[in-house]
């Protein structure tokens, strides 16, 4: 029986990593006629930023495209094939349930096409600024799809329960929601300050999903693990693209939807407090735009060269190749930490 599911996964993982990687040309010819390239903030506004990488203007963005398209064909493919070819082997590799990919798929495709209406108001140079949207006004749109999220939970499944670890479940009531809110807000705003050298959020996100297809495959949720293996395989051809230098960029049509599926699957998971060891990259960025702010907002001064941390190494010095490899070995170290930790608290010794 674990047999099968593992070669359901991995089919499911190899044919995802197929299909991304041949869609790449196309995706690439499209961004280029139509000039959907990435615009650097001004010297004034990001003096240190700009100078860094005033190179990759004109770079094209959107390549998260690749990612979360290739994950919403497979989906549909094999539910209907499942729904055409009952009791056959097609239905078996279909990962598309009620129960358990319904709502991160379908976040994921919400939050996606938000990230790409921004990414496309940031190239058009519409929205304050010429910066797209505002961010208030995507904070509340990621929130929305949140809540929703959070209910869905708190209403149709009936999900109070918050974990742990080492201590056991802790029935929330109500309060579930803005906690729910607040971890699948982090998770996507982490991701998205990640998302800044190339292949470096692609990297973390790759180990980050294989560390949750992991935890879900041992409690038993199947599909939700052949969900993380589809967003692996296409995540790995992306990456095929983006090592430096980068083909084209992920941008927040891949960043802030995969933050949000991920915080998702964390939750449905039932281990969110494992979420900052698994995506321990994830947390030291952000804590690093959260002090370089508050810094200079209370002594008027930066900690930081420049935030997230990943820019002050590079304005240190350091080559953006070393620093993406460095923080790739740091998170695939954390994510198996995570998973350890996970295996020890349900006794795997």
């Amino acid at each position: 029986m674990e047999t099968a599911l593992v070669f359901k996964i991995g089919i499911l993982s190899v044919l995802s990593f197929i299909i991304a990687f041949l869609l790449t040309p196309v995706l690439t010819h499209f961004l280029y006629k139509y000039k959907l390239r990435k615009q650097i903030r001004s010297a004034e506004s990001a003096p240190i930023f700009s100078e860094l990488h005033k190179g990759k203007e004109g770079t094209p963005t959107m390549g998260g495209l690749l990612i979360w398209v290739t994950v919403l064909f497979l989906a549909l493919l094999f539910y209907t094939l499942a729904t055409l070819f009952p009791s056959t082997f097609l239905e078996k590799l279909n990962f598309l349930t009620r129960e358990q990919t319904l709502l991160p798929i379908g976040a994921l495709v919400f939050a996606a096409i938000i990230g790409l209406i921004d990414d496309y108001f940031g190239i058009k140079k519409i929205g304050p600024k010429g910066g797209g949207l505002s961010v208030l006004y995507r904070l509340g749109l990621y929130t929305a799809i949140a809540i929703i999220c959070a209910l869905w939970f708190y209403f149709k499944l009936d999900w109070d329960l918050f974990y742990v670890p080492f201590i056991g479940n802790f029935e929330l009531g109500w309060y579930y929601i803005p906690l729910f809110v607040f971890i699948i807000a982090a998770s996507a705003f982490s991701v998205n300050e990640t998302d800044g050298l190339d292949g470096l959020a692609a990297g973390i996100l790759l180990t980050s999903f294989a560390a949750m297809g992991a935890i879900s495959f041992t409690q038993g949720k199947f599909d939700l693990a052949a969900l993380c293996g589809v967003i692996i395989g296409a995540l790995t051809a992306f990456l095929w693209f983006n090592i430096n230098p980068a083909r084209f960029f992920m941008g927040d049509t891949g960043a802030m939807s995969l933050g949000i599926t991920l915080g998702i699957i964390a939750m449905f998971t039932n281990t969110a407090l494992l979420l900052p060891v698994i995506g321990f990259i994830f947390v030291v960025e952000s804590l690093s735009v959260i002090i370089q702010v508050a810094s200079k907002k209370i002594r008027g001064k930066k900690v930081f060269l420049s935030a997230p941390i990943h820019h002050h190494f590079q304005a240190k010095g350091w080559p953006e190749p070393k620093i993406v490899m460095r923080f790739w070995l740091i998170s695939g170290i954390s994510a198996v930490a995570g998973v350890i930790i996970f295996l020890l608290d349900k006794g795997w010794y």
